[in-house]
């Protein structure tokens, strides 16, 4: 009776790390749902939205501009935040304000992105704390899960003429 317990203890016990390794592969490289708060990315995400962040495209080096992400903030490691990539490693960023009156640039370094949020007037970005490390990014928001009648792909950015071609 005690030696058919102890078999299923550790029988469920097995189950259980195997599933749980399963579970955590696939949400370290696969992806997962994620829940948006804040309002630096509207109009293209707004506080409380859902959406799929896959994790592959970090491993694989294949994150664009443009892309939208997930990222361990730089001031604050506790938390994510959720900013759309305006430069790569070498590219030249604007990194004043909109209504700065004289634009100053800069370029960003090897193995870093330079982050904003859509909505340029309430947003803690690139250019507050600078151009971020690539390794902080944790996935690339693929769609919208939620409301239902935004579901779908995600719209291209409204700040598009920040993205530079020099």
């Amino acid at each position: 009776m005690f030696r058919n317990v102890l078999g299923k203890t550790f029988r469920f016990l097995g189950y259980t790390v195997q599933y749980g390794c399963i579970a955590h592969c696939a949400f370290e490289y696969l992806g997962g749902i994620v829940v948006c708060s804040g309002p630096s990315m509207e109009p293209t995400i707004q506080n409380s939205d859902i959406v799929f962040s896959e994790n592959l495209s970090r491993h694989l080096y294949c994150i664009r501009k443009g892309d939208i992400v997930i990222v361990k903030s730089p001031n604050d490691p506790k938390s994510n935040i959720c900013k759309r990539v305006i430069g790569l490693e070498g590219d030249k960023v604007c990194t004043s304000n909109p209504s700065d009156f004289l634009k100053s640039h800069s370029y960003v370094p090897k193995g870093h992105v330079w982050l904003e949020g859509d909505n340029l007037r309430n947003s803690t970005d690139s250019r507050c704390y600078g151009p971020v490390p690539y390794g902080l990014i944790r996935g690339r928001i693929c769609f919208k899960i939620w409301p239902l009648n935004d579901f779908g792909f995600l719209r291209a950015s409204p700040n598009g003429h920040r993205f530079l071609d020099d």
